[in-house]
């Protein structure tokens, strides 16, 4: 009975292993008209297919390919040409957590179908009406762990500029930011408001302040649960320690599992400043807003 259990374990274990090395790349982001030839005829590549050590890549000119490799390794592809994967494969260095690919496979998941109509019902709105609130996309009340957050909100038709105030617990104005964006970046080692561990914020029309948000608070994490969080990113970091749109999506990942949304945000919009030109990322973030109920009726 022993050896018959030693057999069975023997077997689900290599199936396990065989199972998690069944791909040497996904595909995270593609834009272009790439294809892949996993036998004689060349297809057509999609976000998040798989890619074997035996296929082909055709990359087409002013592409962009966002690759994970199985080891959790990501890498950039703009070269265009035909590529084998077995030797963008040994481009890649393997040793590392393979952390990455955890997270890879989490912001895959959750691209759907169903995400992609929403998007497209979504794609585009603001708000037409000058005495309209304006919506901020992010939770009422957020812990942050990173020194920096990119806030963004509904943009108005008629507004030129926008006029984010931070204040303390007690309503005093710690900060006033003027944007001609409808969005903003906060430095929370500022010193007017480092020493906060709750920031409330707010967005004001400045030709017409009656027209704002609501308040929303940004909390810093208890030191226990950011030591918690750290512990965490700093495996992931060891995969995607550089500064590239496909490593600060899947940071995105990360920090979307672990609830952080703001600093989900953030990483999305780094994205997008790395690789403006790659829709896949913007498509990402839409769908973020959308499924975490960030993005407004």
């Amino acid at each position: 009975m022993k050896r018959i259990l030693a057999v069975v374990l023997a077997l689900f274990v290599a199936g396990t292993v065989a199972s998690a090395q069944s791909y040497t790349f996904k595909v995270l982001a593609n834009k272009g008209n790439n294809k892949v030839k996993s036998g004689a005829d060349w297809e057509s590549l999609k976000t998040g297919a798989s890619l074997n050590s035996t296929d082909e890549l055709e990359v087409s000119s002013d592409a962009y390919l966002g690759l994970v490799h199985s080891s959790g390794k990501t890498l950039e592809l703009k070269e265009a040409g035909v590529h084998k994967v077995s030797d963008l494969a040994s481009r890649i260095n393997t040793g590392g957590s393979s952390v990455a690919s955890k997270y890879a496979d989490f912001v895959l998941s959750k691209m759907s179908a169903e995400g992609k109509k929403n998007r497209l019902s979504a794609t585009g709105a603001v708000h037409r009406g000058s005495n309209d609130a304006i919506k901020v996309f992010m939770p009422s009340s957020v812990g942050v762990f990173n020194d920096k957050a990119i806030v963004r909100w509904d943009s108005l038709e008629n507004a030129s500029t926008y006029m984010v105030t931070l204040k303390n617990m007690f309503d005093d104005v710690l900060l006033s930011i003027e944007t001609n964006d409808p969005n903003v970046e906060i430095d929370l080692t500022n010193d007017k408001i480092a020493k906060e561990n709750v920031i409330l914020l707010s967005v004001a029309n400045k030709a017409d302040e009656s027209v704002k948000s609501g308040t929303y608070a940004m909390k810093k994490l208890p030191s226990a649960d950011a030591e918690k969080v750290k512990a965490s990113l700093n495996s992931l970091m060891s995969d995607v320690n550089q500064e590239s749109a496909l490593n600060k999506y899947i940071l995105a990942g990360f920090y979307e599992e672990n609830n952080l949304l703001v600093d989900a945000m953030t990483s999305y919009e780094e994205a997008m400043k790395l690789a403006p030109e790659v829709n896949s990322y913007r498509e990402a973030y839409i769908d973020f807003l959308l499924r975490n109920r960030l993005g407004g009726e």
